[in-house]
C-alpha cells in the first residue's frame, strides 16, 4: 500500500577522473610541459569504465525504459568528458543514450573540476560557460542546475551561480549550517549585493539571459547518501548487504519533502564491487521505491515543486563542502603543502592568460584540479584513510613533489614567453 506523503527522492551522481601526473624528475624542468602519465590514466579509465561507467550505465538505461516516472541526474566535469573522447568513446555513447531518454538531467559545473570559486572570479565564470557549452553540444540539453565541485558551497557562490543564470544550486547538508533543521527541504541563501566589478565579469558570462529572483539551494542528505556510498557492504552494519526495501522504508520515514542522494559515480562496481550486491540493490530500487509511494525525480525538477513561496534561509558564511568528517575545505587547504601548490597555480593566471595559447591554457587548468591537492591532504584517522585510498602516489610528499615539478616547469615555459617576469611563488 503506498503513502501519499512519502518525501520524493533526488539522485545525482558525480561522474570524474582527474588526469594524474607523471614522475616528472627535476632534470626534466625548464624542457618538458608533458606532465600527465598518460598510460595510468587510460589504464584508470578503462578499468573504472568496465567496473562502473558501463555497466551501470546499461542498468540504469534499462531501468528509465522500463518506469518511465524515473530519473537521475549527472554531473559529468569537463575533464572526464576529455578523457572519454581520449580513451573511451563507448563510455561516452552510453552517457548519450541515457540522455536521448529525456528522463536524464545534466548539470553544469567546472570544466576543469577546480577550486576557482575561491581564488578566481573570471576563472571560474569561464570555465562554467565552457563547461555548460560543451554539455549544450554533446547532449543538446542546457543545464538549469549547478553543482560546484566537490559541493563547495558559500551564499557567494550561491550568488554569483544565480546571476549567471541558474535556477538551482547543489550543496551539503552540513549541520553546522542547517542547525538542527532538515536537509530534506529546499533552502535559499540570504540576499546580498556583490560588487559591481564582480557583476560586470559575470554579466559577461551570464549562461541565461536573466537570472532568477530566488535561488534554490537542495541539499545533500548525507546520512542516506552514505549509506548507499560508504555503508553499503561495511562489516559492521547489522543488516549488511543494504536491501532496496529497507533504504525505501528509510526514506519514506524521512521527514520533509525530497530526499537529496548525492554521491560518486563510482559507488556502482568500484566503490562498492559487484560482489557485493550494489546493481541488484540499484535494480531494485525503483520498484521498492513505487511499493512505497516515493516519487523519483531531478535536480531541476525538485527545485520547481518544493522552491516555491517563502523558502527558509540557509546561511553558509564560510564555505562547506561534501569531503571529510569536517564538510568544510580542509580535504584541499588544510596544510602549507596544499596553500604552496594553490598559490603557486592561480598566480600565473595573467601570464598565461595573455598568451592566448590554448595548449598552455588547457594545461594550466588541468593542474586546477581539485585531486591534485586532495592528494596533498596529510589528516590522519579515518579521513587520512579516505584520502589515501584515493591518491595514486605513495605519500602526500610525493603528491607535492610531482605538482611542483610540474609548476615550475610551467612558470619557467611562461617566463621565457611573457614579459615582465614572472615572480617565483613563495612555498
Amino acid at each position: 500500500m503506498t503513502k501519499t506523503n512519502s518525501p520524493s527522492v533526488c539522485f545525482y551522481f558525480q561522474v570524474h577522473q582527474p588526469f594524474r601526473l607523471r614522475d616528472m624528475r627535476i632534470t626534466e624542468i625548464g624542457e618538458s610541459l608533458s606532465y600527465f602519465d598518460d598510460e595510468k590514466n587510460s589504464a584508470v579509465f578503462r578499468k573504472v569504465a568496465e567496473k562502473c561507467y558501463l555497466p551501470t550505465n546499461a542498468l540504469l538505461l534499462a531501468l528509465l525504459k522500463k518506469h518511465k516516472d524515473f530519473r537521475v541526474a549527472f554531473s559529468l566535469s569537463g575533464v572526464f568528458l576529455d578523457q572519454c573522447r581520449e580513451y573511451g568513446p563507448d563510455v561516452l555513447e552510453s552517457f548519450q543514450k541515457l540522455a536521448a531518454t529525456g528522463q536524464v538531467e545534466f548539470l553544469a559545473e567546472t570544466y576543469y573540476h577546480s577550486l576557482s570559486s575561491l581564488f578566481s572570479l573570471e576563472e571560474f565564470c569561464e570555465q562554467v560557460e565552457k563547461h555548460t557549452e560543451t554539455i549544450k553540444k554533446l547532449f543538446k540539453i542546457t543545464p538549469t542546475t549547478f553543482r560546484n565541485t566537490e559541493l563547495v558551497y558559500s551564499n557567494e557562490i550561491a550568488e554569483v551561480t544565480r546571476l549567471l543564470g541558474f535556477k538551482a544550486i547543489l550543496a551539503e547538508g552540513a549541520d553546522r549550517v542547517l542547525e538542527g533543521r532538515s536537509p530534506n527541504v529546499v533552502y535559499t541563501p540570504p540576499k546580498f549585493t556583490l560588487q559591481r566589478d564582480w557583476q560586470r565579469i559575470i554579466a559577461r558570462h551570464r549562461i541565461h539571459n536573466v537570472p532568477v529572483k530566488t535561488m534554490r539551494t537542495l541539499l545533500k542528505n548525507y546520512q542516506l547518501s552514505d549509506d548507499i556510498a560508504f555503508r553499503f557492504s561495511a562489516a559492521h552494519r547489522s543488516n549488511t548487504p543494504l536491501t532496496a526495501d529497507t533504504f525505501a522504508r528509510w526514506v519514506q520515514q524521512s521527514h520533509g519533502k525530497s530526499v537529496n542522494l548525492f554521491m560518486d559515480y563510482e559507488t556502482f562496481g568500484e566503490h562498492q564491487w559487484a560482489d557485493t550486491g550494489i546493481f541488484q540493490f540499484l535494480g531494485a530500487l525503483p520498484e521498492q521505491f513505487q511499493k512505497h509511494g516515493i516519487s523519483v525525480t531531478t535536480p531541476a525538477r525538485t527545485a520547481a515543486l518544493y522552491g516555491k513561496g517563502k523558502l527558509p534561509v540557509l546561511d553558509a558564511h564560510a564555505p562547506v563542502s561534501w569531503a571529510d568528517t569536517e564538510r568544510d575545505l580542509s580535504a584541499w587547504r588544510g596544510n602549507h603543502l596544499q596553500e604552496a601548490a594553490l598559490t603557486g597555480i592561480y598566480a600565473l593566471e595573467h601570464a598565461v592568460k595573455k598568451l592566448k595559447d590554448p595548449v598552455l591554457l588547457d594545461i594550466w587548468r588541468k593542474l586546477q584540479t581539485s585531486d591534485h591537492f586532495y592528494y596533498l591532504c596529510t589528516k590522519y584517522w579515518a579521513d587520512g584513510d579516505v584520502h589515501k585510498y584515493f591518491s595514486p602516489y605513495e605519500s602526500p610528499y610525493e603528491a607535492y613533489r610531482r605538482y611542483s615539478h610540474a609548476l615550475e616547469d610551467l612558470r619557467l615555459v611562461l617566463l621565457k614567453k611573457v614579459k615582465p617576469k614572472i615572480s617565483r611563488s613563495r612555498s
